[in-house]
């Protein structure tokens, strides 16, 4: 993971022309990496600094390829994800901005600007798939859910855990009624807290993990019966088109979209957020 000068590294800026929610790095006066032998021997310190110049700059493809350097150090913050996929964007390269977008979303997930440029982005989408309606209490508690990272959730999880131990303790050793019924119903409100934010800390682990979902990196991808280029297509899918992988088998995955239909496609033509 990222030490903390990813997180303290940008300053927010107003919203382009284009409505997206940019933030990218502090501008500074570290020249940007030109060369591959540059790019390959500077630190992520000098290359997080000489992308946010090259975005700054209007050089949106040299930031891409400067971002993506950091990405292929095996580094990963959210913040690196959401300019990647904004200098995807810049480059109408839908796909890719939407992957990154998830990317991040995926590691900051109550961060609305995100979401907002995430939404952006697939308004430039071709297919239009309406999803299967949810019951609205599960769509009330993924929101909830979803306003906090894991990392968050446990952390409100162990306060509640060590506010439930502490007022058990009071209820024990009190003396006093009022201080007894204090500790009493404090530790029945605390472990309910505990309980829910420790279910859904396990949730948003559980999404973070998971590996499922992926993004149609071609302009037309056909959808076929089976797992063969000679089977039926049954639809098409379009780049930037989100679709949740059930099965893999022999260079093929078996896909389900929002509106429920599946199939199987190429696996080399989708890639897993």
């Amino acid at each position: 993971m990222l030490s903390v000068w990813w997180c303290m590294a940008q300053t927010p800026e107003t919203a382009p022309a284009d409505s997206l929610h940019v933030e990218p790095a502090e501008e500074t006066a570290a020249a940007p990496a030109s060369e591959e032998t540059s790019l390959e021997e500077d630190s992520p310190e000098k290359l997080w600094d000489a992308a946010a110049t090259a975005y700054l700059n209007g050089n949106y493809h040299q930031a891409v390829v400067i971002y993506n350097r950091l990405v292929d150090r095996n580094l990963s913050s959210y913040k690196l994800y959401y300019n990647l996929g904004n200098a995807y964007f810049k480059e109408d390269e839908i796909a890719k901005a939407i992957l990154y977008y998830h990317r991040a979303l995926k590691l900051a997930p109550g961060e609305e600007d995100i979401r907002y440029n995430l939404s952006v982005a697939e308004t430039k989408v071709k297919d239009t798939i309406e999803k299967v309606p949810e019951f609205f209490l599960s769509q009330w508690f993924t929101a909830l859910r979803r306003t906090m990272s894991c990392t968050a959730w446990t952390i409100f999880s162990l306060v509640g855990l060590v506010a439930a131990l502490s007022l058990c303790l009071m209820y024990l050793l009190a003396r006093r009624m009022t201080l007894r019924k204090i500790g009493f119903y404090g530790t029945l409100l605390s472990i309910m807290v505990f309980i829910f934010t420790t279910w859904f800390a396990l949730g948003e682990r559980r999404s973070m993990l998971d590996r499922s979902d992926a993004v149609v990196m071609t302009s037309s991808l056909a959808v076929k019966s089976s797992p063969d280029r000679s089977a039926t297509d049954l639809f098409i899918l379009h780049e930037g088109t989100t679709l949740k992988i059930r099965n893999k088998l022999d260079g093929w995955c078996e896909i389900t979209i929002a509106d429920g239909k599946k199939g199987w496609v190429e696996e080399h033509k989708i890639e897993v957020i």
